[in-house]
């Protein structure tokens, strides 16, 4: 299959491929020249991370999320990273991490890496504002992950929308018996 009419998942994990053979990020070899892609790659890619929790907090948290973002900045490690996260009342109060998108250039890396909070390594291949657009069901799949793990993590109380709905159809003594059942299972 041609790259231009792979899917766009298919072809970020060619180039991640060719790079890695050509010891390469994006026709770039040296660390400098890397991470000056990845700046370039952070600017277009944040609307699209953006975006994703934005969804997430309008039909899951129930417009109760604060959305967060870095912007680039430095690491322990040298290298690179800009966040967007996603905190609500009840994960706080569950005492687990927020839902975060991550562009991580790691000091030690070949090249940059999408993550999640539980979710890690994907490989971030952004050179155009195509190529970022590209990258929203990418997103959308580390942040629903990341939902489902910290869910898992705490429990299904953490999701607004599901505790309204459940609520509305079998009220508190439903909710109670439904609780105790979800954690004998675990």
């Amino acid at each position: 299959m041609p790259e231009s009419s792979a899917p766009a998942y298919i072809t970020s994990l060619v180039r991640h491929f060719e790079d890695l053979r050509d010891g390469t990020h994006g026709g770039s070899a040296s660390r400098k020249d890397k991470e000056a892609h990845f700046e370039k790659a952070v600017q277009p890619l944040a609307p699209v991370a953006r975006q994703v929790l934005t969804e997430m907090n309008t039909s899951l948290l129930l417009d109760t999320g604060q959305l967060t973002e870095t912007g680039l900045r430095s690491t322990e490690d040298g290298g690179l990273e800009a966040l967007w996260a996603l905190s609500w009342p009840e994960q706080r109060a569950a005492g687990v991490e927020p839902i975060v998108l991550q562009a991580y250039f790691g000091g030690s890396f070949h090249h940059p890496h999408l993550r999640g909070t539980t979710v890690h390594d994907w490989p971030l291949n952004v050179f155009s504002d195509e190529d970022a657009a590209a990258q929203l069901s990418i997103l959308r799949a580390i942040a629903s992950s990341d939902l489902h793990n910290l869910v898992y993590r705490a429990d299904y109380r953490i999701v607004p929308a599901v505790t309204a709905k459940f609520l509305a159809d079998y009220g508190q003594s439903g909710s109670d018996r439904f609780l105790r059942a979800f954690r004998a299972t675990r």
